[in-house]
């Protein structure tokens, strides 16, 4: 697959991803950089520790423990000290973002500017800019409709595949194809390719029951962030009114009065969404909802550990 693809007629950013735009957002980012991965070692308080071995970073000295390595004691701290100190190295690690890809049918809806499909896109974009801009390595993995993968690529190379591949993806004839969230997330387990950060984009109707305890395994070896898509009509009572709606070209009115009414529908849009939210919190889990008219770079920053401004 090309990096870049030419930009389609059709992708005018709000039914078709725009190449051109998701290109783009690597220079809108400004100042945002990803603070450093944590490793997954786990020490006796069971939280996050950093690994030291034999790196070549330098990482601190600290007093002489029995079983420490002679060849690693620091003869000027000990000389001044008069106590024996061994050197540390920090472990050097390659930091990799896996982006998982919800691409099912329920996506492609939207009635504020864009497409969920459309906004999941534009939020893996920012992910793959912010993530190449600290050297990690990005890669892409599509459920649902679509069983697509691309394989982690570093610095500017690596972003732009990832974008290259996202409008390639989002111009496939549509399928009929399911994949629970739990098969997604086991894939993802298998062709997790070493990431130390597992972002995932779903609108949370592919959401099951067993996949809690795939984010918990899943979690075990990666920072795991959830990124909820939602439509305002997901998130908010819709006010009276008739409401075109439109599938596989049928265009009907649905025509929404009473309250009642008003708030089964809503609840019905967004069972999927709350869905995901409700699991994602429950397995501890970093979790941000954006609707299709949100700016997508606070969730993805707040998400991927992202410091700094525009």
């Amino acid at each position: 697959m090309s990096a870049v693809l030419p930009n389609r007629a059709d992708a005018d950013g709000r039914t078709h991803v725009s190449l051109a735009e998701l290109i783009a957002l690597g220079t809108g980012i400004g100042r945002t950089k990803l603070l450093p991965s944590e490793s997954r070692a786990v020490g006796s308080g069971g939280h996050p520790s950093r690994l030291y071995g034999r790196g070549m970073d330098y990482a601190e000295s600290r007093v002489y423990q029995a079983g420490d390595d002679v060849r690693r004691l620091d003869w000027r701290l000990t000389a001044r000290s008069g106590k024996l100190h061994t050197k540390l190295f920090e472990e050097e690690r390659e930091g990799r973002l896996l982006i998982l890809l919800d691409t099912h049918a329920s996506l492609r809806f939207g009635t504020r500017r864009r497409f969920k499909s459309v906004q999941a896109a534009r939020a893996a974009a920012i992910a793959a800019w912010l993530a190449v801009r600290t050297g990690e390595k990005v890669g892409l993995m599509a459920f649902g409709a679509h069983d697509r993968l691309l394989r982690p690529q570093g610095a500017a190379r690596g972003a732009l595949a990832v974008c290259g591949a996202l409008a390639e993806w989002d111009a496939l004839p549509a399928t009929d194809r399911t994949e629970s969230l739990s098969e997604a997330l086991l894939r993802a387990r298998r062709l997790q390719h070493a990431a130390s950060r597992v972002l995932l984009l779903s609108d949370g109707f592919s959401a099951d029951d067993e996949a809690r305890q795939h984010f918990l395994e899943l979690k075990a070896r990666a920072r795991v962030g959830v990124l909820v898509l939602a439509d305002a009509l997901e998130r908010e009572l819709p006010p009276p009114g008739h409401y075109p709606l439109e599938h596989d070209g049928e265009r009907r009115d649905v025509v929404l009065l009473a309250e009642r009414q008003r708030r089964e529908f809503q609840q019905a849009l967004g069972r999927g969404s709350a869905r995901l939210e409700a699991i994602a919190r429950g397995a501890g889990l970093r979790c941000r909802v954006v609707d299709t008219r949100d700016d997508p770079l606070p969730a993805v920053g707040s998400l991927l550990g992202a410091t700094g401004g525009q």
